[in-house]
């Protein structure tokens, strides 16, 4: 097949297997900026850190040594948070859990599944929603965790799903607030959604966010290809529970592999959802065995088939390679071929994770779709991409801007 991606499709880019590299031409700018990965972070807490790792060679980021070169950073930014807390500072000290957070979301590179249940990165995990739950406590909206019940559970899929929600204080029963779902990704879990919150409370909304099949927390079974229906059933199930969401609406923003969720939303349950922005998905032509055979090679950091491989229940990835696209494409299985809500496409035409004739696929398909691209970007064609997104979601939900809560 000729990809869109061209010559690229065949490059080994140069961070692959380079820790140094990697810190060097890449992770450092966006640590600077405080951007993905490095939302809320600190260049001052990770510079030590990438030193120490490139100093020692340490370029295996699924190895625990790793990951032990975050943890000292993490605990001693969530010392100085205690500090701060007990001189009365909670502004500082919320800022300081954040930075914690963020360490440690980088020491759990680059995937946890539900089945690790031990080892450093799920201990990592754990420690991370615990300082990134502090932190937001201090928030005017504050983030809550909720565990609710996985009403439409099968077989031996989890009895809960474990969700954040965040929403305006203005919220109430006679003043109901539209609420924007979000389904994480393949790395990204979640308390890696700060900035997108914001946002979203300026606007007068609400957020729920949820781990997609087989990552994270996620009960769903990840091998079953309409765990994700029941999984969204249960949750908006607990949202109409909730009497200060409207429930006519609800958008869904699936980010990355949470993209290919929106996507299959959008038409499994057009009729209860405003829209749905599928930013940065696969659908289809990323379980290509052609494609998988050099993704490899792409932007991603770190490895990543061997995690998609976990994340669709496979344990063997040449098995993963071998059937994972018959089952689970989006376009094979038919669900594209139903009718849709609204549904925004975006990315980068650079996508070497996620090819973006998946998403030009879906123009041929179903109901028509709205999609804005963005020639020489990669996955997820940030930073454009979020203006577009914004902007979307203020004509699907009209804007109402809260002045009380934070930039």
């Amino acid at each position: 097949m000729g990809w869109i991606l061209g010559d690229k499709f065949n490059k080994v880019f140069p961070h692959k297997g380079s820790i140094r590299v990697l810190w060097e031409t890449k992770w450092k700018f966006a640590c600077e900026k405080s951007v993905y990965p490095f939302h809320d972070g600190n260049i001052q807490d990770f510079a030590p850190i990438f030193e120490h790792l490139i100093k020692r060679n340490i370029n295996d980021a699924l190895s625990d040594n790793y990951t032990k070169a975050f943890i000292p950073v993490a605990e001693s930014l969530e010392q100085r948070a205690s500090t701060a807390l007990d001189n009365g500072d909670s502004q500082s000290a919320s800022e300081l859990l954040l930075r914690a957070a963020v360490v440690y979301r980088i020491s759990r590179f680059p995937y946890v599944g539900p089945d690790d249940s031990n080892g450093l990165k799920r201990a990592a995990y754990d420690l991370q929603k615990k300082a990134y739950l502090a932190a937001t406590s201090f928030w005017p909206a504050r983030m809550q965790e909720h565990f609710i019940p996985f009403t439409h559970r099968s077989g031996t899929e989890g009895t809960h799903i474990p969700i954040y929600v965040r929403v305006p204080n203005t919220a109430t029963l006679d003043r109901k607030v539209p609420c924007i779902l979000i389904l994480t990704g393949l790395d990204g879990y979640r308390p890696d959604n700060s900035q997108r919150t914001h946002e979203i409370l300026k606007r007068g909304w609400g957020v729920v966010i949820c781990e997609i099949p087989g990552t994270a927390d996620s009960p769903a079974d990840p091998a079953d290809p309409a765990s994700p229906d029941r999984l969204l059933d249960s949750i908006l199930q607990y949202m109409a529970s909730r009497p200060e969401l409207d429930m006519s609406k609800i958008v869904i923003w699936g980010l990355s592999a949470g993209g290919f969720y929106a996507v299959r939303a959008a038409h499994t349950h057009s009729t209860r959802l405003a829209g749905c922005i599928a930013h940065g998905p696969g659908i289809h032509h990323f379980l290509d065995a052609e494609w998988l055979s050099r993704v490899e090679d792409h932007e991603y950091p770190f490895p990543i088939v061997s995690a998609w491989a976990k994340k669709y229940g496979y344990d063997d990835p040449d098995e993963f390679r071998q059937k994972a696209q018959e089952k689970f494409s989006l376009i094979r299985t038919g669900i594209v071929d139903q009718p849709s809500c609204r549904l925004l496409l975006l990315n980068g035409m650079d996508d070497g994770i996620t090819p973006i004739e998946d998403c030009l696929a879906l123009f041929t398909h179903g109901t028509s779709k709205e999609g804005r691209f963005y020639p020489g970007l990669p996955h997820m064609g940030y930073p454009d991409s979020l203006v577009a997104a914004y902007k979307w979601l203020d004509d699907v939900l009209g804007q109402n801007k809260c002045s009380h809560l934070p930039n």
